[in-house]
């Protein structure tokens, strides 16, 4: 052996050594398959400090918007699963996108494994001050007297407000036109100046907007009322459909990712939601931690993917 390839081989170990530390040294990219200032970036940004401080590792909030989600889930999906790219989502857009598109760049039920959900926020559905209603009747009755002649801002064709308001419409068998907007916080914005009179968003990035008179509330989903909002009714009370629909949070992580490092993100984030100045945040805009972890979160893509694909599928909705 020569002196040249003695010390090589010396050197190896350290070498994979310092290879395998790199990886885990890297920052852990959290992507975000929507534009700033959704609730997936939302919450995002605000458990990141605490993640990073739980890990002891840069976290960085990646915003990757595009084709309602399915760009940054892409992005995930063909990254290396070695714990440094997770996407962080309303896992809506992996139990619809199997229904509304015909081929996918990336299998939502083979390309992530599941890390946790993360929080639950219920709809609210509210529409701009200068429409003539009051209450979920007048508005019922408004759509079917005055049909199309409501602008519903939503943010994607197939999203599940898109859905979940398409069913109550139909309840109520009226009509609205939608309008749709690259980002659930651009259709609230439009919804409170006017451009559009109607939305249907998450409670955390559309409660500030209700408390400012921008948007009046007219009824919510999910299991209870909203203590901020407590003269609001729930789909639920009003007997309209998809009254369990809302905004979800979860974490995924590319599939092949070891469960070692799934059990340590699921830990780091799960601790970072129920630290008391972010649980009492979360509160305030209308969400609750729903960390459960990978089995119950992989449990609950299932379910929702076949219950969501029959409403896609019952309404002739496709993608392509």
């Amino acid at each position: 052996m020569t002196d040249i390839t003695r010390r090589a081989a010396l050197a190896l170990p350290g070498l994979l050594l310092a290879r395998g530390a790199s990886a885990q040294d890297r920052p852990l990219r959290v992507v975000v398959p929507f534009p700033p200032g959704g609730t997936s970036d939302l919450i995002a940004r605000l458990v990141q400090p605490e993640v990073q401080r739980i890990l002891g590792q840069v976290v960085v909030v990646d915003n990757r918007g595009g084709a309602a989600g399915n760009l940054g889930a892409d992005n995930v999906a063909k990254s290396p699963p070695d714990g440094t790219t997770v996407l962080l989502t309303d896992p809506g857009i992996l139990t619809t996108s199997p229904s509304l598109f015909s081929r996918l760049t990336y299998d939502p039920a083979k390309d992530f494994d599941p890390v946790t959900m993360l929080i639950y926020a219920p709809y609210i559905l509210a529409v701009h001050p200068g429409l003539p209603v009051r209450n979920a009747a007048e508005l019922a009755a408004y759509a079917k007297a005055n049909p199309g002649k409501i602008n519903f801002a939503h943010s994607g064709v197939g999203a599940l407000n898109h859905l979940t308001a398409l069913v109550a419409v139909q309840h109520w068998g009226g009509e609205v036109t939608e309008v749709f907007y690259r980002g659930g916080m651009l259709g609230i914005q439009a919804a409170s100046t006017g451009e559009s009179q109607m939305v249907v968003n998450g409670a955390t990035a559309t409660l500030p907007f209700v408390k400012d008179g921008r948007l009046r509330a007219i009824a919510v989903t999910g299991p209870r009322r909203l203590a901020d909002l407590p003269d609001v009714p729930t789909f639920a009370e009003l007997g309209w459909p998809a009254a369990e629909a809302g905004i979800w949070q979860g974490l995924l992580a590319p599939a092949g990712t070891p469960g070692a490092i799934i059990e340590r993100q699921y830990r780091a984030f799960a601790e970072a939601l129920r630290t008391p100045t972010l649980t009492q945040r979360l509160t305030t805009l209308g969400a609750e931690v729903r960390a459960d972890g990978p089995a119950d979160f992989r449990r609950w893509l299932a379910a929702e993917t076949e219950a969501w694909g029959a409403v896609i599928r019952a309404r002739g909705i496709k993608l392509d």
